[in-house]
């Protein structure tokens, strides 16, 4: 018992040594940003600490929608002006958005009525399926039948699935398009 009671009081003199020999969080940083300093300008990072604050940074690739190459505010052209009345504005928008909807809702009826048809062949071969299955003479004398028969049904459905969802893809494709020219994507 007395070896645990001494093997303790080591524990903490050896931790309480080590706290109060410990650099605090602050002193690690700057000792550190004093060894980035150091280094040569070939390993420069560069962070917010150390960007240039007054000169201009050169930007690689297009500039941003909005501005001209020199970084300057690019002026609208005269045909992609906004108009100055705000109710030729609005009608505008409508219409667009209104473009949106027809086009939106279009691709929703197209996915809706394959949705149905695939449903359809889905239900019509489970029908097949159990009136095959469900005769034990009609199995063994009509095997090879079923066997096309059932091949025919599965490529039909995976061709209507197919079919879905590319529809569904190009729905969605559409609703993103119609966000991102600020009209609403219809129902969701």
């Amino acid at each position: 018992m007395k070896r645990m009671v001494w093997m303790a009081v080591a524990a903490l003199l050896v931790f309480g040594v080590n706290l109060a020999t410990a650099q605090s969080l602050g002193d690690v940083a700057r000792s550190n940003r004093k060894g980035k300093a150091q280094q040569s300008a070939a390993n420069h990072k560069y962070d917010n600490d150390n960007l240039p604050k007054d000169d201009h940074l050169s930007v690689v690739g297009p500039a941003p929608a909005g501005t001209n190459a020199d970084g300057q505010p690019a002026q609208p052209p005269a045909a992609q002006a906004t108009p100055s009345d705000p109710k030729t504005a609005a009608e505008e928008r409508q219409r667009k958005a209104d473009e949106w909807k027809t086009k939106i809702d279009e691709q929703q009826q197209k996915v809706d009525g394959l949705a149905k048809e695939l449903d359809l062949t889905q239900r019509e071969y489970k029908l097949r399926a159990v009136a095959m299955y469900s005769d034990a003479g009609n199995r063994l004398r009509n095997a090879a039948a079923w066997d096309k028969e059932d091949a025919d049904y599965k490529k039909q459905i995976d061709g209507k699935q197919k079919e879905l969802d590319t529809a569904k893809q190009t729905l969605d494709d559409l609703k993103e398009q119609a966000r991102k020219a600020g009209a609403p994507a219809g129902k969701e």
